[in-house]
């Protein structure tokens, strides 16, 4: 198709491209269409009605009163999961480590019996709210009184903790837009191994000031959280760097075509994967088994852990990640190795 002024593109003139153009048009709308409808589809199944199931709390093996609430608990809704630790250091090791939301532990002040209960918010801070309402009518049920406490509460002003999910969609669609737009200005196979590690080390150099806007937006621009702005800045640009990764490699072996499969597991699965405001244990089984391992998941909650949480949190997005950026990186330098001499053996 002729280039007309610039950002502009021209219509064919004869009617044989005019026919040609008209077909490829009406795949392109044809891909659209159903890209647009799995995204509906996606967002809708999977944020319609979310429903907590299994959501894990951590109780001391040997406190019989906690466990004996929990039962009860569970006997009438599968709504929160009893997970069980030898002792309370190593229950308050998994709340740190995000594997729990929350501890219950019984108490004996003065000689009257009770149950105290630690959240942490900031995880995720509608499984908080579930958990603290469940147990408060257990325990009044039970006619025990119950002492909450929030141990890593969420900002104050992003109460709703939508701050890391739109941090982290953002991070991702910045990587794989850069990627994007790599492909579609030098194309999508580079012609040697040399180019596409330069192109690697561009898309690097990209996603680490994406990372670097990201933490000054949401940090000194927004006033949202005030501390680990370095952290934030390195998590920020591991999610752009396998996000663009991840869509080189599509790219670099399918072509535009590629763009395609990427939106569809980046943004139509990944987003309503990622849970946004929900734990993944308000999610449908599908995508909750997804948020283990899709990008935009993977890069909300090493945004959350980063911020609110310590080392032992962010180790599994972080390490997940990291598995993405490198399995990109090596199957778009395969991709040049391979597909690109093919392709460029006669230009």
């Amino acid at each position: 198709m002729p280039a007309g002024p610039v950002g502009h593109r021209t219509e064919p003139g004869d009617p044989e491209s005019w026919r040609r153009s008209l077909l490829r048009a009406g795949a392109m709308l044809f891909g659209t269409l159903v890209l647009a409808t799995a995204f509906i589809a996606a967002y809708a199944g999977a944020l319609h009605q979310p429903t907590p199931k299994d959501v894990p709390i951590a109780v001391v093996r040997s406190d019989q009163p906690a466990r004996t609430l929990l039962a009860a608990v569970r006997q009438q809704d599968r709504a929160l999961k009893p997970v069980e630790y030898a002792d309370r250091r190593a229950a308050d090791d998994a709340l740190d480590s995000r594997e729990v939301y929350a501890v219950v532990a019984s108490t004996n002040t003065g000689g009257k019996p009770g149950l105290s209960l630690v959240t942490a918010s900031a995880a995720a801070p509608l499984a908080a709210q579930v958990i603290t309402q469940t147990l408060q009518v257990a325990a009044e049920r039970a006619q025990v009184p119950l002492a909450v406490t929030d141990a890593v509460p969420i900002a104050g002003n992003d109460p709703r903790g939508l701050v890391p999910f739109y941090l982290a969609i953002g991070l991702v669609l910045g990587g794989y837009l850069g990627s994007t737009v790599l492909g579609i200005t030098v194309g999508t196979t580079p012609r040697t191994v040399g180019r596409a590690a330069a192109r690697i080390g561009g898309l690097a150099v990209y996603s680490a000031l994406l990372g670097l806007a990201g933490a000054l937006v949401t940090g000194p621009g927004l006033d949202v959280w005030h501390s680990r702005f370095a952290s934030l800045v390195g998590a920020g640009a591991l999610a752009a760097f396998a996000a663009a990764m991840a869509a080189a490699a599509v790219q670099g072996w399918l072509g535009l075509l590629g763009t395609g499969l990427v939106i569809l597991l980046l943004v139509v699965l990944g987003n309503p994967g990622s849970g946004g405001i929900y734990a993944p244990e308000f999610l449908p089984d599908f995508f909750r088994d997804m948020h283990l391992w899709n990008v935009p998941g993977l890069a909300t909650d090493l945004v959350r852990a980063v911020v609110y949480f310590g080392p032992d949190a962010t180790a599994r997005p972080a390490g997940t990640l990291a598995i993405w950026a490198v399995a990109g990186l090596l199957l778009l330098l395969a991709a040049a190795a391979f597909r690109g001499r093919r392709i460029h053996a006669h230009t």
